[in-house]
């Protein structure tokens, strides 16, 4: 059976989504404590802001219990307090619910690609921890075709919906090509990261990234191909940005009235785009009130993200389609993996009553039987041996009334129909 366990932004808060996160460096231990320790045998963990997820498979029901008591005991914390915020899917909604987390349709921002690049790394990490058996592998390899399929059949992710995309766009309505332009972009957190694809993406003409970590800055710089500079020299540099984007954590306003006025005069008054996307805001409101300068802040960028949503939930009708149909292919494939199982540990249980029957039957030959005798016995043997757990267990059935086992068993051995319930075993 496969399981998915978790919890997300729907179903737990900020405070215990942080206690039951997996960061990278825990992965590891995390998971060969569920394969070796909790004797799970495939199993992967997806860990981000949003959610963690245990994509797991075992043979029984009872393989979920034991997961969720070391979930709770791996982050200390009591199993009673756990349960109130998680969602358990086993088999057919736990394929639904995969294929939906890899192509965004679960995510706080509708259809947003970033939690494909999540799960593919937990994919590798697990891969690399050896806890990937042929289920979980077809699995994640099934969800990510399935997120390209509805990549490319849909407009999912045809109208970005990020604050940060917004506000690009924002900037493309006031100055039309951006190839001329220069942006500055100040802090280095995943939405200025996400401002600086659709900035390079839409050909802005050249990037400048500030940051209180020099560092960081350059490891932007060099995947932008931007200049990075150390937040304490902005001023110097202010005068040059077309458009200003800002996502820090400073807990006051990092831009205030007096060094945009001077960065304006510098520039001769030409128009200068500034959105503020941080919470607390790194601009001061009074910037606003200078002339040539286009201040916006989040709120202001609503409209824009309203639009674009009401396009992504009519393109996430048509993807649930998609979902539901490739779910149901995934299924097939276990169903027949399983099926064939099944048929090879009954061919063996068959072969080992067979050889158990002929040893018998040598035996009897040597000892001076009779070859009619010893055939006679021998499919006597044989016979009752095959037989006997099928009718057992056809006996049990009539005592509970199971009827739908005795459909099933004509079936399965080709019986007549009719006389459902008159079966007895007299072996």
């Amino acid at each position: 059976m496969l399981f998915t366990l978790g919890i997300n932004h729907k179903t737990a808060p900020v405070q215990v989504r942080e206690r039951l996160a997996v960061n990278e460096v825990q992965l590891g231990e995390a998971l060969d404590s569920l394969h070796s320790g909790v004797k799970i045998p495939e199993a992967a963990i997806l860990s981000t802001c949003n959610r963690t997820e245990i994509y797991f498979r075992e043979q029984s029901r009872d393989g979920e219990d034991r997961v969720l008591d070391w979930l709770g005991g791996f982050h200390g914390i009591r199993r009673n307090e756990l349960e109130a915020y998680l969602y358990r899917h086993h088999d057919n909604e736990a394929v639904l619910h995969t294929l939906r987390v890899a192509c965004g349709l679960d995510s706080m921002v509708l259809g947003e690609p970033q939690i494909l690049g999540q799960m593919k790394s937990a994919y590798q990490h697990a891969h690399a921890a050896g806890t990937l058996g042929l289920s979980l592998e077809r699995l994640f390899q099934h969800a990510f075709a399935t997120a390209k399929d509805v990549r490319t059949s849909t407009a999912i992710g045809a109208s970005a919906v990020s604050v940060a995309f917004a506000a690009v766009s924002l900037a493309r309505q006031i100055f039309g090509d951006l190839k001329p332009l220069t942006a500055l972009v100040i802090g280095a957190g995943e939405t200025i990261e996400l401002a600086l694809r659709h900035l390079v993406g839409h050909g802005v003409g050249h990037v400048i990234v500030a940051n209180r970590t020099v560092e960081r800055a350059h490891t932007l710089g060099d995947r932008f191909h931007a200049e990075p500079i150390a937040l304490s020299s902005m001023p110097e540099y202010l005068h040059r940005a077309d458009i200003v984007i800002s996502s820090t954590a400073a807990p006051l306003p990092i831009l205030g009235k007096g060094a945009v006025e001077r960065a304006i005069r510098k520039r001769r008054h030409r128009p200068m785009f500034m959105v503020d996307i941080a919470v607390p805001r790194d601009i001061e409101p009074e910037v606003a009130e200078l002339e040539d300068v286009y201040l916006y802040t989040v709120d202001d960028l609503h409209e824009v993200i309203n639009e674009n949503m009401a396009s992504r939930q009519a393109a996430a009708e048509q993807a649930e389609q998609i979902i539901a149909t490739r779910a149901d292919e995934f299924m097939r494939w276990l169903r027949a993996r399983d099926s064939v199982v099944s048929i090879r540990q009954l061919r063996d249980q068959a072969m080992n009553i067979q050889q158990e029957a002929l040893a018998r039957a040598e035996a009897q030959l040597r000892a001076g039987r009779t070859p009619e005798e010893v055939m006679h016995h021998l499919a006597h043997i044989l016979t009752n041996k095959l037989m006997h757990a099928p009718c057992k267990t056809l006996n049990a059935a009539a005592h509970d009334g199971d009827v739908d086992l005795f459909r099933a068993a004509h079936r399965l051995f080709l019986l007549p129909e009719g006389h459902d319930g008159d079966s007895r075993d007299d072996s």
